[in-house]
């Protein structure tokens, strides 16, 4: 009975290794677009799962738990970075509202035209 469990433990701890890597490469594709804040959902989960397949790891198996959570802490870093330092700003485009405003007389004289 004690090789089955190891063997289900070992399952276990590469599925949360695999899911971590993949809500890890999902939170790192949230940080590249521009999604806003929406990238802490899989960076969180990625942390998460990290943090628990280094529990469930022996000391020699926890290299890359260890580096997935780095790269998540990165990530979570990086999202914070674009949150504070870059600002959305929406310019008025001059040479548009003049095209618009001539258009809108043009339509005006034609319809007086009629």
């Amino acid at each position: 009975m004690l090789p089955e469990f190891n063997k289900n433990k070992t399952m276990m701890r590469k599925f949360i290794i695999i899911s971590a890597v993949i809500f890890g490469l999902l939170g790192i594709v949230f940080t590249i677009l521009p999604l806003g804040t929406i990238a802490f959902i899989p960076i969180g989960i990625t942390f998460i799962l990290s943090g628990i397949a280094i529990q469930k790891s022996k000391n020699s198996q926890r290299r890359l738990p260890k580096i997935v959570l780095f790269i998540s802490v990165l990530t979570f870093l990086v999202v914070i970075g674009k949150v504070i330092f870059v600002k959305d700003v929406i310019k008025t485009d001059k040479q548009f509202e003049l095209k618009k405003e001539e258009s809108k007389k043009e339509d005006i004289k034609d319809l007086e035209g009629l």
